[in-house]
């Protein structure tokens, strides 16, 4: 079977996600996991609650936001994946500077508010 390498980092109550590779406040991981393979299956691999989730980063590029999982089905390529707790705080003034990978992009796109909230919850 193929795989490829990801390269993880979980942060704060994440980390605990990571079992013995805990450093407290945060986890490096670095695993082969079949090709194919979407952040959802990362998730799976980790045991890690998909509400759990919050800010999550692939490759420097904003994937999720908590209550907007917009990057269940993002195929993994050999990745780096950064992914904090749902309860964690991005700093405002970032939120429109971060680069976007296309699933949020699209979302924001659809939404009447165009994205701009301090917390997303699914439209009516």
């Amino acid at each position: 079977m193929k795989t490829i390498h990801v390269e993880v980092w979980l942060y704060r109550p994440m980390a605990c996600y990571a079992g013995e590779q805990s450093h407290d406040s945060y986890a490096e991981l670095h695993l082969e996991l079949p090709v194919g393979n979407t952040i959802q299956d990362l998730l799976d691999h980790l045991g890690l609650p998909p509400e759990k989730e919050g800010i999550t980063f692939v490759n420097g590029r904003l994937a999720a936001l908590s209550g907007l999982d917009t990057d269940r089905d993002l195929m993994l390529h050999g990745d780096r994946v950064g992914i904090s707790h749902h309860r964690s705080m991005w700093p405002f003034q970032y939120r429109f500077g971060a680069h976007l990978t296309p699933q949020p992009q699209g979302t924001f796109r659809q939404r009447q508010d165009r994205g701009i909230h301090h917390a997303y919850t699914k439209p009516d």
